[in-house]
């Protein structure tokens, strides 16, 4: 169906948080829902389970004992698993790596390591590619600094104009430059070429390019980007959260030059990430064959929902990570009426899309399940049309 004109805004910098998917315990109660009869795909996790060994692990940590503030043995299994024949025989070296409670932590430290104390009287800026993740906003806007955003334009199909993203960061000179790829909600991802000018522009004005991959791993065939570390100002965040299904634990790490995780480790607490993920993450990476098993299933689901939901008159958006995009009309509305059914999914408008939702992959049987419900209220004179 014909796509009109529509102006794609930030969402609200006057929101006291950044809004994130999940179930909330107090919204099934007002609903009258009990946890095990629901289904979230407001959240972006790997479809699959947890990877063999990762109970077990945990079953064997020492609750009585503090957990390593350094996380070395984890530290020490991420540098195995990001060697390279060529580029990386012997992996990462560990003074790169930091692990944090989520890479959402790190994304903390970074605000808090690298923009002024609004106190300093002086004022450092930030600069984001929007829509995309708001906790990037949150941290940032907590430490002081001023936030800039580059939208991206209509008809580009969530694209930016990297010439103007770089020439803006040069002419604004910020100290961070925040890009998530694939970027959390239009699932794009940015080729190298890309990257790397944003990476040259904050480069020439002193600042940091920070590339969150939380969705890297459900990526065909990306391209490496550990070698962009090299360059000195830039900082990779990862997250096994995602990558491995170990939302309950939080885990994620950065990769970045020595000097930059120096500088972000003074600034963690000692213990913020617990004995039980730093096992969890040790095994998940043991087990070599899990992650291309969730990127299988990932694409499996993605393919039935996009022909599905095409096929009842939604335009879903291709998306190179673990979610798909799909303009819907009033996202609240169906995003409302299909969380009664029990189905959740992720409401944009807080993106500043309030036409479209994000559906997280889940299980093929989970999106099956889904399809009907969104057949359902389809027909339903109460649910209103759909946006075409």
């Amino acid at each position: 169906m014909a796509e009109p004109a529509q102006h794609i805004s930030n969402p609200d910098p006057a929101a006291d948080r950044p809004v994130h998917g999940g179930i909330k315990p107090t919204e099934l109660r007002a609903l009258g829902l009990r946890p095990e009869d629901v289904l979230d795909f407001s959240a972006s996790v790997s479809p699959i389970g947890q990877p063999s060994g990762v109970w077990e692990a945990m079953r064997n940590v020492d609750l009585s004992a503090y957990p390593d503030p350094q996380c070395l043995e984890l530290r020490e299994a991420l540098s195995r698993s990001l060697t390279h024949p060529e580029l990386r025989p012997h992996g990462v070296p560990l003074d790169r790596i930091l692990v944090g409670n989520g890479s959402t932590e790190i994304i903390h430290l970074l605000a808090r390591a690298y923009l002024s104390n609004p106190l300093d009287g002086a004022a450092n800026s930030v600069f984001l590619l929007t829509p995309t993740y708001g906790e990037y906003q949150g941290a940032c806007r907590l430490a002081g600094a001023a936030v800039s955003c580059c939208d991206v334009q209509e008809g580009s199909a969530f694209r930016w104009d990297m010439e103007d993203a770089a020439q803006r960061i040069r002419q604004e000179q910020p100290s961070l430059v925040f890009v998530c790829n694939p970027n959390n909600p239009t699932g794009v991802f940015l080729q190298r070429e890309e990257v790397e000018a944003l990476a040259d522009a904050s480069a020439r004005v002193g600042g940091l390019l920070v590339v969150d991959e939380a969705y890297l791993s459900f990526v065909d065939e990306p391209w490496d980007s550990v070698s962009l570390v090299d360059r000195g100002n830039v900082v990779l965040l990862r997250s096994m959260t995602k990558d491995y299904a170990l939302t309950g634990l939080r885990l994620g790490y950065s990769l970045a030059s020595e000097e930059i995780t120096r500088r972000l480790a003074s600034f963690q607490p000692d213990w913020s990430v617990n004995g039980l993920a730093q096992a969890a993450g040790v095994a998940a990476l043991a087990d070599t064959a899990y992650l291309p098993r969730a990127r299988q299933a990932v694409e499996q689901a993605k393919g039935y929902l996009t022909e599905q939901l095409g096929k009842q008159g939604f335009t879903v958006y291709p998306s190179a990570a673990n979610f798909l995009p799909v303009r819907v009309g009033d996202a609240t509305s169906w995003r409302d009426n299909l969380a009664r059914k029990g189905i959740f999914v992720r409401d944009c408008t807080s993106f500043g899309l309030p036409e479209y939702i994000r559906i997280g992959i889940r299980s093929l049987a989970d999106c099956q399940r889904l399809v009907e419900a969104v057949e359902s209220l389809s027909h339903s004179p109460a649910q209103g049309p759909l946006a075409d």
